[in-house]
């Protein structure tokens, strides 16, 4: 019996075995992190809208992970990285000026006196720095347009930007983002109005920065969005049309 072609198979079962392992125990703690007793009740209500658990798989994230949550909001993905991560990681849960006008001190109040692992960090985009090769990964949810809001009088630097994130994170780590689709043909121009951004636009973007696309999600997609409302209008808040993409650091 010729058993050249075997023994690959004997080499390759152990590590499908093994992907296949992390992916169960990486799945486990995405479900234990939605389902933590500390979590609020309006956050469990967002889950219905937001679908964490199909948007965190796609990070293949594990215990110890170093991850920036930039434009972070209220802290609701901060939350939920942290529990994945867990004591061992470390997650930035990003701020700027402008949320603290609108939010307040609602992410600074959300980790007070726990989850050790989150550190609250303010930076206007201009500003923002996250080291050389630290970061396994790092989200922006529906933030990533508002790097090209129109701000004459402190313009961000959307490539400068990209650029840091693009260094902060190690060889393969990943970048993923999630924002309200634009027209088709609207590229950035819907940012400051309409608070939108076409995917495609996204798409290049990120590839002109060395980032590879490795994967989407239609998980946030609605037929029902038109493109043609802001994205606070409430006929189409928390119902919009949103596209998820994936990108990876290539690998040295």
């Amino acid at each position: 019996m010729n058993n050249s072609k075997t023994k690959p198979l004997l080499y390759i079962l152990p590590l499908v075995l093994l992907l296949t392992a992390c992916e169960y125990c990486g799945q486990q703690r995405i479900a234990a992190a939605i389902s933590d007793a500390g979590r609020t009740e309006q956050d469990r209500q967002r889950d219905l809208e937001s679908k964490p658990a199909e948007i965190l798989k796609l990070l293949n994230l594990g215990e110890g992970a170093q991850v920036a949550d930039l434009f972070a909001g209220g802290g609701y993905y901060s939350e939920l990285l942290g529990h994945i991560v867990g004591e061992k990681g470390k997650v930035i849960a990003h701020t700027v000026e402008i949320y603290h006008k609108i939010l307040g001190d609602a992410l600074e109040k959300r980790f007070k006196d726990r989850m050790p692992q989150v550190h609250v960090y303010a930076a206007e985009p201009n500003d923002i720095e996250l080291g050389s090769e630290t970061l396994d990964a790092a989200i922006m949810i529906m933030s990533y347009h508002d790097l090209y809001l129109s701000k004459p009088e402190a313009p961000t630097d959307a490539s400068k930007f990209i650029d840091k994130i693009y260094f902060a994170l190690k060889p393969g780590g990943k970048l993923l983002i999630e924002d309200h689709q634009a027209r088709p043909g609207a590229g950035n121009s819907d940012s400051g109005t309409l608070h939108r951004i076409e995917e495609g636009f996204a798409m290049n973007d990120l590839e002109n920065h060395g980032f590879k696309l490795v994967a989407t999600s239609q998980v946030l997609r609605s037929a029902e969005d038109d493109h043609s409302k802001n994205v606070f209008d409430p006929a189409i808040r928390g119902k919009t049309d949103r596209f998820v993409l994936l990108f990876e650091k290539p690998k040295k």
